[in-house]
């Protein structure tokens, strides 16, 4: 089938409804409407956007499944037999009062191709699988990539069982309590697998401002998440004097006012970022016996991430007096990885055969793709973020940017599946 009869069999104006009507509906579950998009992992929010999803796949024709992980996995048969997959997809869980697009785009963008696939009546030689992946943000669980992580042999058994949330729910309760099954493969031999392509929002401002409605990732910078645990001792607000205290939130709070000068010194586009903080026992009244943070460390250098991780530490030790204590855990670290060359060129061929604008960019935020560079050859396109905008209820792309980025997509899997 030829280049010019595939562009004129895809519906643009088709596919933008279909989107819509998806990102509408997946934005209905969340545990704060009005307030964003909150969809925690394996939550009840979850399971009604699992099954959405499923009941999608499964309409499109393709064969469904879940790991054990509660990664989702609707799969298109090819014609050769064993041959390793093509994966399209993203994540499906949210950030606390998110947006609707972080992820479900690209969930959305692989659930499209699909249905492409179908209604042109194309079969692949290598088999095509939508994938929908858990808990990308860590915003339960902590540490992020869990479902990518665990597919690709990142996370241990033990490693995954000994995860709580803040409330002390392991992953396998809050599994079991959603009708999933914990006990279910959850590696992935990467021989099964010959492709892995996503779509995703930008998050940030660069495309809008150029007025490019494609970006073509070429690297996606390293991160690391560290987690500071500052002990110091509890006393009665009123009846403790100031030189006799051991404040917890004090410390922390003089450790995270250095962070952004330990950022800049560090230069070259390095953040750091401590976006979670928890005081114990919480009490107005209470000098903090123990304060827990969180410390978001990027930068496309690794190095530069390897030097702040050592400033955290040894900034850490500067306050080891006066009756303070403090460790410093990784929980996350992620060197900065490139995408593949040949589907980064894939990407770019048919977005311009396709007369979309295109450039190149590396994305400042960890995605799933991230993990599978170096699990199977990975690709990554970007759209357009209103105002830049990510991570809260104004966050929008427009569907129209979907639907291209959908078609280049569509055509990248019909070469990758080799579909006739």
């Amino acid at each position: 089938m030829s280049e010019v009869q595939i562009r004129k069999i895809v519906n643009l104006e088709k596919v933008q409804e279909r989107i819509e009507g998806h990102i509408d509906t997946l934005s209905k579950y969340t545990a704060t409407p009005g307030r964003g998009t909150t969809r925690l992992t394996y939550s009840q929010e979850d399971l009604l956007a699992r099954k959405y999803i499923k009941e999608k796949m499964k309409e499109t024709g393709l064969t469904v499944r879940e790991d054990g992980l509660g990664n989702i996995f609707g799969r298109l048969e090819g014609s050769l037999k064993d041959a390793p997959s093509v994966l399209v997809g993203s994540h499906f869980d949210s950030v606390p009062n998110g947006g609707s697009y972080d992820g479900p785009a690209g969930v959305v963008a692989g659930l499209e191709v699909a249905a492409l696939f179908t209604e042109n009546g194309l079969t692949p030689k290598y088999p095509l699988e939508v994938i929908a992946l858990i808990e990308e943000e860590g915003s339960r669980f902590g540490g992020g990539l869990m479902g990518s992580r665990g597919m690709a042999g990142l996370l241990s058994e033990e490693d995954f069982k000994s995860l709580k949330d803040k409330d002390g729910i392991t992953t396998v309760e809050a599994m079991e309590k959603i009708g999933l099954d914990p006990s279910l493969p959850k590696t992935r031999d990467p021989k099964t697998v010959k492709a892995y392509l996503e779509l995703h929002i930008e998050q940030g401002p660069i495309l809008e401002e150029k007025n490019i409605p494609i970006g073509v990732v070429e690297t996606i910078v390293g991160l690391t998440q560290l987690e500071v645990t500052v002990k110091g001792k509890a006393g009665h607000a009123g009846t403790t004097p100031m030189d006799r205290r051991s404040d917890a939130l004090v410390a922390a709070a003089g450790m995270i006012a250095q962070f952004p000068e330990l950022a800049a010194s560090e230069g070259e586009g390095t953040v750091v970022t401590t976006g979670r903080l928890q005081v114990y026992p919480n009490g107005a009244n209470v000098i903090p016996e123990q304060t827990v943070f969180s410390v978001d460390i990027r930068s496309g250098k690794e190095e530069h991430v390897q030097n702040v991780i050592q400033k955290v530490k040894e900034l850490a030790e500067s306050y080891l007096d006066s009756g303070i204590e403090i460790t410093v855990e990784q929980l996350l670290y992620i060197q900065p990885k490139e995408m593949n060359k040949e589907i980064v060129s894939l990407l770019k061929e048919k977005s311009s055969k396709l007369g979309f604008p295109s450039c190149s960019m590396n994305s400042g935020a960890g995605h799933d793709a991230m993990i599978f560079a170096d699990y199977t050859s990975t690709g990554m396109l970007f759209i357009p973020s209103k105002n830049g905008l990510s991570h809260c209820p104004e966050e929008w792309s427009d569907s129209l940017h979907i639907a291209e980025a959908v078609q280049i997509l569509f055509e990248a899997a019909i070469e990758l599946t080799e579909a006739e």
